[in-house]
Parts: structure tokens; C-alpha cells; sequence
């Protein structure tokens, strides 16, 4: 504005008291003060000065502020804002308005806002305390724990037994440690402990996106993606470019294995952050992961099981963290392992598989398998009971009935062990078999050993006998190889013919018959 212009008011200021520069005034006013952009342009200047010592204005900006006031006792705090602004562009040189605006905004939760009115309060007036206070709360809620302790020890300083500046110290006092035993825990890997001391610190500090992020992150470690997602969305709807918030919303993606979504959310980040380590690390592990998964699958389709053994191995090692992944993982592990016949380590893949996954059936289905292949029935048993509890299909109903078949027929005794062939022998071998085992123990075989050994072969000798009643006999083989009980059903097993032989029949003369 240049000089010329400026004469009219210079003449009015100096007439103040005169009728009719109080018209002019208002003219002033309402080309100064058409819109607040107007203020940074005069704010070095005579008006301020003008302004702050104008009894008329002053007057305006105190019926503005109790306006203010008044909205603000109904809890209308946009209505308060916009008076407390008014009162402000009358007597931009009054601490108290200020104040008052930044009440009103950490109210409205805008606290960076509220924390510069502060802020510019105090510059106006050093003694203010209640702005020294309210800058103090608005860097905690923002989580500034060290700021906010240094506006409460200026309080003091002011007023030593002010005891909501004594209480707010210790509130700072309380957010510092709980980020000190986070840190600890995060380096700890103690995710959960880091989730309760950033709700702890998140009770004072409920504008902190900082620990905002490092509860979602965390959430996202221990699992819990709903929550991670949900807390990283609030934050991105108030800023949508905000690095740390797309780099969990990736991370969670990412660990429910929606890998090329996932990248998508670290690429972005980088674009905002280029320096973002975190986003860079998962982006390349979950490249890496996706590949050596893919490469994995290709060799097993093809048949190449040892090699898809190796990159399922190698992948396994990319990031511990991926739960989801991993147990996937191990699970296809598991699967070519059975190929390979390395049961036991498929067993171990598959149980490495449900204590990442609980609730990952074909883990269980997988484990079962291969106890029902190492005779493990029980343990199979127990495998297919929980699948068929979680998901009641015909197909795991006669999983599980077959598991419990053999483990029935387990708890026999089983003749083919005890002759030495196995289950799918013919009646030739099974014949050679009894011969050769009746011959082993035969008691006139033991007759000069002592009477444990005799006793001790003797028994034998009968479960020989006792086998070959029942594998001779396609009937009773027939039933004792469904399952059936064969005492319960009433089939002679052989009875009496099961001792020495010398009968009219039974195995023992069978035996001699072979001449």
C-alpha cells in the first residue's frame, strides 16, 4: 500500500474521536480485513500498532471474543473458531485470542494448528501460561514428549505450584518411557509389548502418527492385519501421501501373501519416500519370495523334486516374518518331501506349518498322510479329527473313518509281522513264510534252553500257528483284514490246533506236511 493511500487513515487515526472517523474506520476495517490474507501484508507495520491501540476496534474484538466464548460454553466450535478469528484480525497483537483460537482448535483436534496459535501466543506475551500449557498439550498429543515437558517446566518456572503443569510433566514424563520400552521391545521382537506401550502413549499423545504407525506395524507383525489396516487407513485419509502408512498397508498385503498388491503400496511409499529403508527391504523380499515361491511350484509340476525341495528351502529363508507365506512354504515343502519319501522331516515341515498357521488345513491333511504312512494312526487320528471338525466334508469323514479303521487293526496282533510278509502276500508265500518261522520256533527246537527261552518260544511258536489259521483262510483274512474283530465275530481261531503239534489237525501238522 503506498504512502497516498495510507494519508486518509493516518488523518483518521488522528481524529479518532471525531464523528466522522469513525465511518472511515469502518471503511478501513472492512478493505483491511475483507479477507485475512490482508494481515501478512501490513503485519510489520503502523497498522498493527494502530489496531492494538484503537479503543474502537478493541472494542469490536472484544465483543468477538465473547462471542467466541459463548459458542465455545455450547460446545460450537467452528462458530467459536470463526469469532475468535475476527477478534483476532481486529487485535492481532492480543495474546489472549490466540489462546482462546487454540483452545478451540485442539477441541476440533486440530492440534498442529492449535500448537502454532500457541506458539504465537507466548511470542506475544512470555507470562501467558495458559498458552505455555496448551502448547505443552498440543505437542503431547502430537507425541513431541520432550517439547511438551520444556512448555510445562516454563509454567513452573512462572508458577512452581501450578499442579496441572506439575501432572502434564509426569504425563511427558510417562510417554518418553513408554517409547524407551518400546524400542526395547521392537529390537526384542516383542511386538505385543510395543502394541501396549504405544496404546499406553496414544492415551495422551492421540495425534501421534508416529506411534500410530509403529502400533499398526507391529499389529501387522503379530498378525493382526485388520487392525494394522484400519489404523493405517485413518491416517491416510487425513494424508494420503503419508509414507509410513502405505509402507503397513503394503506390509499387510504383503504378509496375508497378496504379494503384487503389496508391492504396489512399497512402491508408492518410495515414491513419497525415496529413503524409506523399511519399504524398500519388504518390496525387494516380497520380489524375492514371489519368485523363488513360483520356481518352486514349476520344478515340483515338472517332476524335479529335489529342486523344488532346494527353492522351497531357499525361499524359507527370505522372511521370517511372512506367516501366511512361509506356511504355505513349508507345506509345499511337506508335500515333496512325501515324494521323496523324507517323511519324517515332511511331518516336521507340516507341524512348522500349523504352529505358524492354526487354522491351515491342508497342513493337517498333509501331517496326516504321512502318520497314516509311517503307521503314526493315533497321531493321524488326531490330524483328521480336527479337519473333519472345521470342515464336515464326506471326503474328510472317510479320511478320518479310515484313519480310526487302522488304528483298530493296530491295536492287533499283526499275523503279517509275525510271519514276515507283507499285506499284499499270496497264499504260496504265506505258506513258505509259516514254514520258516514254525521251524524258528518250534519248541523240541528249544528243548535244552532254559525254561524262559523255551517259554519264550514257545509263545511264539502260537502266534505262528495263530497267523497262518487266519492268513490261510480267505475268509478270516478276508475279515481280519477289514478290521473285524474275530473273536467278536466267533471265528474259531485255532484253539486247541495253536500248541505243540501232535493233533488230528491244525498248523503244527500242517507244518509237517511239508515234508
Amino acid at each position: 500500500m503506498s504512502a497516498a493511500a495510507t494519508r486518509p487513515w493516518t488523518r483518521v487515526t488522528a481524529t479518532c474521536a471525531c464523528h466522522g472517523a469513525r465511518h472511515k474506520i469502518s471503511f478501513w476495517r472492512t478493505i483491511l480485513f475483507a479477507t485475512t490474507h490482508t494481515l501478512p501484508l501490513i503485519s510489520g507495520g503502523f497498522f498493527p500498532v494502530f489496531l492494538s491501540s484503537c479503543p474502537l476496534l478493541r472494542r469490536d474484538a472484544e465483543g468477538f471474543k465473547e462471542q467466541g466464548n459463548a459458542f465455545y460454553i455450547k460446545k460450537d466450535y467452528a462458530e467459536a473458531f470463526n469469532f475468535y478469528t475476527k477478534a483476532i484480525d481486529m487485535c492481532p497483537k492480543n495474546a489472549s485470542y490466540y489462546g482462546n483460537r487454540a483452545a478451540t482448535l485442539m477441541m476440533l483436534c486440530r492440534y498442529r494448528e492449535a500448537l502454532e496459535d500457541s506458539q504465537q501466543a507466548v511470542r506475544l506475551d512470555n507470562t501467558f501460561m495458559k498458552g505455555h500449557l496448551r502448547e505443552g498439550k498440543c505437542h503431547l498429543s502430537l507425541g513431541n514428549a520432550m517439547a511438551a515437558s520444556r512448555c510445562f517446566q516454563k509454567v513452573l518456572e512462572l508458577e512452581p505450584d501450578n499442579s496441572q503443569a506439575q501432572q502434564e510433566v509426569k504425563i511427558a514424563e510417562s510417554i518418553l518411557e513408554y517409547e524407551r520400552m518400546a524400542e526395547i521391545g521392537f529390537d526384542k521382537r516383542d511386538f505385543r509389548m510395543v502394541v501396549f506401550c504405544m496404546d499406553r502413549a496414544l492415551e495422551s499423545a492421540a495425534a501421534c502418527h508416529r506411534f500410530k504407525i509403529l502400533k499398526a506395524e507391529c499389529l501387522a507383525l503379530l498378525g493382526r492385519y485388520p487392525e494394522a489396516q484400519s489404523v493405517a487407513s485413518d491416517i491416510l485419509r487425513m494424508d494420503s501421501t503419508n509414507a509410513d502408512a502405505l509402507y503397513v498397508r503394503g506390509l499387510c498385503l504383503y504378509y496375508e501373501d497378496c504379494i503384487d498388491k503389496a508391492v504396489q503400496f512399497f512402491v508408492q511409499a518410495l515414491r513419497m519416500a525415496p529413503d524409506h529403508d523399511k519399504a524398500r527391504l519388504a518390496c525387494r523380499n516380497a520380489k524375492a519370495l514371489k519368485a523363488k515361491k513360483e520356481e518352486g511350484n514349476k520344478a515340483f509340476k515338472e517332476g524335479n523334486y529335489e529342486a523344488a525341495y532346494e527353492l522351497y528351502s531357499e525361499a524359507l529363508t527370505i522372511d521370517p516374518n511372512n506367516i501366511k507365506t512361509n506356511a504355505k512354504l513349508y507345506c509345499n515343502r511337506a508335500t515333496v518331501g512325501s515324494k521323496l519319501k523324507k517323511l519324517e522331516q515332511a511331518i516336521e515341515d507340516c507341524t512348522n506349518a500349523i504352529k505358524l498357521d492354526e487354522t491351515y488345513i491342508k497342513a493337517y491333511l498333509r501331517r496326516a498322510q504321512c502318520y497314516m504312512e509311517t503307521e503314526l494312526y493315533e497321531e493321524a487320528v488326531r490330524d483328521y479329527e480336527k479337519v473333519y471338525q472345521t470342515e464336515k466334508t464326506k471326503e474328510h469323514k472317510h479320511l478320518l473313518k479310515h484313519a480310526q479303521l487302522e488304528l483298530k487293526k493296530s491295536k492287533r496282533k499283526d499275523y503279517y509281522k509275525v510271519l514276515g510278509v507283507d499285506k499284499s502276500a499270496t497264499e504260496e508265500e504265506i505258506k513258505k513264510a509259516y514254514r520258516k518261522r514254525a521251524l524258528l520256533h518250534h519248541p523240541d527246537r528249544h528243548s535244552s534252553a532254559t525254561s524262559e527261552v523255551q517259554k519264550e518260544e514257545e509263545k511264539k511258536f502260537k502266534e505262528v500257528g495263530e497267523a497262518f489259521s487266519v492268513l490261510s483262510d480267505a475268509k478270516k483274512k478276508s475279515r481280519y483284514d477289514s478290521g473285524q474283530d474275530l473273536e467278536e465275530e466267533g471265528m474259531n481261531m485255532g484253539g486247541e490246533h495253536l500248541g505243540r503239534p501232535g493233533g488230528a489237525s491244525g498248523p503244527g501238522n500242517f507244518f509237517f506236511q511239508f515234508g
